[in-house]
């Protein structure tokens, strides 16, 4: 066992936030650290991701996760090196990946950490392209979506970390035409030249349904909705006969302090015999043993490729989490500890 910090650093959330969250609704605290307790082991973060889906926490209202806890420490994904072990089958040294981020040191009990190799790819893939979001987009277009070869495709929030992934999951499989959304002319040129999608746009420039109609001439099959609002409505106007659509985020509202208006045009599922469902990723841990070989050999390809935004140092936690829900980030946005 080697020599333990006394303390450590860890973000709390210190208000909830109405709105966009401020600064002062969250603080870095000094805590001591202590030796792991029987069937635990202590962790080094190198790295934490901060997501979308922790806006909703930090409300108090009962949602499939608990909300965060006023003056406790935020948790999420997190990667890093086991420095104390009192768990069988966890040495010193081990890299873990864990889901007690937005701190420096995690104890973390064995049953809630796996062994990642980083031999196998950088450790910070763990928490995004082989993680929980690469997961997200595998699941989401290939289960939820019931994606099939020559399916036109439509991503919104597309140069995000799960959107530019389910675009270049539908390229590889074989889709027809693979259309993406995002908020930058730079995105969506990235989206064309980087990711290979076959149109983009940039929705700040003009009603998505009109530049959704001018990107997908054939109409869509399968929409994977990261974003909600003007792109749902859009989509259900552009969808052919039979289509899918994936719900799984919905940022364009995160922030609202008013109820978000809900598509206008419904009554269209009817006519089209459209299949809407919402996912969470928890509930398609029967296909990680699939979906990490599949990924892992697309990247060792070269047929996938994936970005991410580092923001060096815990004391940036919060500008990191502003900055994503700004859509600040290109591909996952991780905070190195590192």
């Amino acid at each position: 066992m080697s020599v333990l910090p006394a303390s450590g650093r860890e973000w709390h959330l210190a208000a909830r936030p109405h709105g966009f969250p401020k600064p002062e609704d969250f603080a870095l605290r000094e805590v001591p650290v202590d030796a792991p307790g029987k069937g635990r082991v202590l962790v080094r973060n190198l790295h934490f991701s901060v997501d979308p889906y922790m806006r909703g926490r930090m409300n108090d209202v009962k949602s499939y996760v608990p909300p965060f806890q006023l003056d406790h420490p935020m948790d999420g994904g997190a990667v890093g090196e086991v420095v104390a072990s009192d768990a069988e089958g966890f040495e010193v040294g081990d890299h873990v990946l864990h889901g007690l981020g937005w701190r420096e040191y995690a104890s973390v009990p064995a049953e809630h950490a796996v062994k990642v190799d980083a031999a196998r790819a950088p450790l910070s893939a763990y928490l995004g392209v082989l993680g929980m979001t690469g997961l997200t987009a595998y699941a989401g277009l290939f289960e939820v979506a019931s994606f099939k070869e020559g399916d036109a495709v439509f991503v919104s929030g597309a140069a995000g970390a799960v959107g530019s992934q389910v675009g270049q999951m539908a390229r590889i499989k074989g889709a027809s035409r693979v259309i993406g959304s995002a908020g930058s002319d730079e995105k969506v040129r990235r989206l064309v030249e980087e990711y290979g999608f076959d149109a983009a746009f940039n929705y700040k420039n003009g009603p998505v349904l009109e530049q959704l109609k001018e990107a997908a001439p054939d109409g869509i099959d399968v929409y994977f909705d990261n974003v909600g609002g003007d792109h749902l409505e859009a989509a259900i106007s552009v969808f052919n006969v039979g289509g899918r659509a994936t719900l799984c985020g919905m940022i364009a509202q995160y922030n609202n302090t008013e109820p978000t208006p809900g598509p206008r045009n419904l009554a269209l599922l009817i006519g089209k015999r459209l299949r809407l469902q919402g996912m969470l990723v928890n509930d398609h841990k029967h296909l990680q043993e699939q979906f990490v070989a599949d990924v892992a050999g697309w990247i060792a390809s070269g047929e996938l490729k994936y970005d991410e935004t580092v923001v060096e140092g815990i004391e940036k936690g919060y500008d990191a989490f502003a900055g994503l829900l700004r859509g600040e980030n290109t591909g996952k946005m991780i905070v190195s500890l590192a």
